[in-house]
């Protein structure tokens, strides 16, 4: 490796750690120590703010609150922010198309033209299923709201809950939760004094922050996303869904992931159930699955796919 591709990898390490010690970068760029002590000079050279701890646990970070260092990423760091940024552009995070679209083109055109390469094959060579009928989300809130968590800073917000009642809110941010087509702040409730799940795209404005820090909880169960999908379970929703399955319950469990329950009903069978509001998700979670199976509730996800087979049966005698 060259001495200047070797200082370029050894700055986009240092931008990716808080903290290395110097075995450990010395290990990664395979050099000496006595190397790397001479390109981390090289780099002061140029202007970048590189602290040395010496000693046994001696090492190198780059200067909180200085001049921080041009974004480098390698070959594979660079095609996944891409696909990445991909994914939301085609709706993957409903209100942000405009804007990761944006950020995509960007990216791609600082990309080195081996790599334009490899992503202009994957964008020819995707078709994106743009999904419809998600929650709009606001940017700024969302990222207002990490930043809250990230910080332990109170939080203040207006917010509708699913019956319509609007509340003005005072919480502990503690983790922003993304499942499926919504995200959920957990966060401890002051006035309540107890722990809640917000829809973000039910917060109303920019939450205020307050400049006040608080002492992070436990949250129960230790899991914010765990906590989220269960309320959700518990939670009164519009349907809720009872389906007899043909199938092992380990097999069923792992489509159906966080947003139900699976019940072993001998080697072979199970009882798939949930709560949604809508009968989109069980409809595609039945078809991904494979199986026979018998629908016990309710009646309209009876109806619903037989509206569907009879659909796909004309389809299928036209062609």
């Amino acid at each position: 490796m060259s001495t200047s591709a070797r200082m370029l990898r050894l700055l986009s390490l240092l931008q990716t750690h808080r903290f290395w010690t110097g075995g450990d970068l010395a290990e990664r760029l395979e050099v000496s120590d006595r190397t790397l002590r001479r390109d981390v000079e090289r780099l002061r050279d140029l202007g970048y703010d590189v602290d040395a701890v010496r000693g046994a646990a001696g090492g190198y970070q780059l200067r909180a609150g200085g001049a921080m260092a041009p974004l480098l990423l390698d070959d594979d760091e660079a095609v996944a922010v891409a696909v990445g940024l991909r994914a939301a552009a085609n709706g993957g995070v409903p209100g942000f198309e405009d804007t990761t679209l944006q950020a995509l083109t960007k990216v791609i055109a600082l990309m080195p033209p081996r790599l334009r390469r490899r992503m202009g094959a994957l964008q020819t060579q995707t078709e994106g299923l743009p999904w419809a009928g998600g929650p709009v989300l606001d940017p700024t809130v969302l990222t207002t709201l990490a930043q809250a968590c990230r910080d332990d800073e109170v939080v203040t917000f207006s917010y509708t809950a699913y019956d319509g009642t609007g509340s003005t809110r005072r919480v502990e941010p503690h983790r922003l939760v993304n499942l499926g087509r919504r995200w959920y702040l957990v966060a401890h409730d002051r006035e309540r004094q107890d722990w809640r799940s917000f829809r973000v795209d039910r917060v109303a404005g920019v939450p205020a922050t307050t400049g006040q820090r608080f002492r992070p909880r436990e949250i129960p169960g230790g899991d914010a996303a765990r906590y989220v999908s269960r309320g959700l379970r518990d939670r009164p929703q519009r349907h809720h869904v009872s389906v007899l399955v043909r199938a092992p319950a380990d097999e069923v469990a792992a489509v159906i992931g966080r947003w139900g329950s699976v019940e072993a009903q001998g080697d072979q069978a199970c009882r798939m159930t949930m709560n949604t509001d809508t009968l989109d998700w069980p409809v595609l979670v039945l078809a991904n699955l494979d199986h026979e199976f018998e629908v016990e509730e309710p009646a309209e996800l009876t109806q619903l796919l037989g509206r569907l087979a009879r659909r796909f049966a004309s389809a299928s005698a036209s062609s």
